[in-house]
């Protein structure tokens, strides 16, 4: 590498591509200082910077994070790597699942328009991040707790189910959120950085419940541990670690906070009469916090209101959940969820209606053909009314006027 290559860079955005290889390695600055024969300080100019890496320099960081020297010089200033991340912790998966790389991709494909949406729109997205919390308590299902508890109190909803949880995350904390086509065995996976921001995909083919319970899942690791990105399996193939054991246990507490649902289960036995409470019950409760019967089943054993094992003695009987939420007349599938969030789809259309966009980059913007297109710009535009002698007319809407003089 030629040392004319670095001179063509701005030091603060190869700096920033560093120190972000490094903490998705999950490495401090003085261990990479130490490795590299360097003071700290010098390390921390070159992350800021402040001060040019030498070629040197380069390949030894390169080798050290697991990259190629290329993915430091060569990648747009806006792409900022969300494949790399995974590659240096699920290189192996990536490899055997050529669509989890697709999803991976694709994930930073529309973030990165996301974020260009904002810029032509000029209406960046509000961002209110907690700080990281600190994850040594005494166990990981007590830490998971207590940040499910702060995180609720943070938020202000208090301790009962949530109704939307994804419209909740995206406008009350920022996240992007999307829900995406993944092989069966993942369930989401999580990458950030400080351009694209925390951004989450979803697997879009699987049921409402199971979409809550694993948007929670990584709404844990980015409150934990933002710079490490993270694949989340199903059950039966998932790393039992303490990372992963408390991000179910903030699904859990952060779904199902004890509080809230002890009282309602004591609610619950007050209107029976002293009587048992019903499957029936159970499987309307389980619709109340959009949750599977069975994580509330398990729940419940582990808050003392159900005896430990009904679950795998339900399962035993041979207990459909699924049959049951039928009979019951509950949709536990869900509507069909839009693969992006509504904040997105209103900016591509207030950017084509603004003449900042073409129809074509519309449709690549939406993933849609054409005419879909349209018909998402005819509903959208639709969406506001006003009151007139004849009845009602859409009428045009600003989003990006301002309040203030009116």
């Amino acid at each position: 590498m030629h040392k004319h290559v670095l001179q063509h860079i701005d030091p603060k955005v190869l700096g920033s591509r560093i120190q972000e290889a490094r903490k998705a390695r999950g490495l401090t600055q003085q261990a990479v200082a130490d490795e590299m024969e360097m003071a700290r300080t010098t390390l921390v100019a070159i992350e800021k910077g402040e001060r040019r890496v030498t070629p040197h320099e380069l390949i030894q960081l390169a080798s050290l994070y697991g990259r190629s020297v290329s993915e430091f010089i060569s990648r747009p200033i806006i792409s900022a790597g969300f494949v790399p991340q995974f590659r240096s912790t699920w290189k192996e998966y990536l490899t055997k699942e050529s669509e989890l790389e697709q999803a991976a991709m694709e994930l930073q494909g529309l973030a990165e328009d996301y974020v260009e949406l904002e810029r032509l729109c000029e209406l960046p997205r509000t961002k209110a991040y907690p700080q990281p919390y600190e994850t040594g308590g005494p166990s990981p299902e007590q830490t998971a707790e207590e940040i499910a508890t702060a995180e609720r109190n943070r938020l202000g909803i208090g301790d009962g189910p949530i109704s939307n949880l994804r419209d909740r995350l995206e406008n009350d904390v920022g996240l992007r959120i999307f829900f995406l086509p993944m092989p069966s065995n993942i369930s989401g996976v999580f990458a950030y950085n400080d351009v694209l921001g925390a951004c989450f995909g979803i697997n879009a083919n699987h049921p409402r419940d199971r979409r809550n319970w694993s948007l929670a899942h990584e709404y844990g690791h980015f409150l934990t541990n933002r710079f490490q990105a993270e694949i989340t399996f199903l059950a039966q193939n998932k790393r039992h670690s303490n990372v992963e054991r408390l991000a179910d246990a903030f699904s859990e507490n952060f779904l199902m906070p004890a509080t809230g649902l002890n009282r309602r289960f004591t609610e619950m036995q007050r209107v029976s009469s002293g009587k048992s409470i019903t499957l029936a019950q159970i499987c309307n409760l389980a619709d109340l916090y959009q949750v599977s019967i069975q994580a509330l089943i398990i729940r419940l054993e582990k808050l003392r209101r159900l005896p430990i094992g009904t679950w795998d003695k339900l399962k035993a009987e041979g207990f459909k959940p699924r049959r049951a939420q039928q009979l019951l007349g509950i949709d536990a599938v869900g509507d069909e969820e839009e693969l992006l969030p509504k904040r997105y789809s209103n900016l591509a259309v207030m950017a084509y209606s603004k003449g900042l966009i073409s129809e074509g980059q519309l449709s690549k913007l939406l993933r849609l053909d054409r005419v879909s297109s349209r018909e998402l710009v005819e509903k959208v535009s639709n969406q506001f009314n006003t009151a007139v002698e004849s009845g009602y007319e859409p009428f045009e809407l600003d989003l990006a006027q301002p309040l203030a003089g009116r």
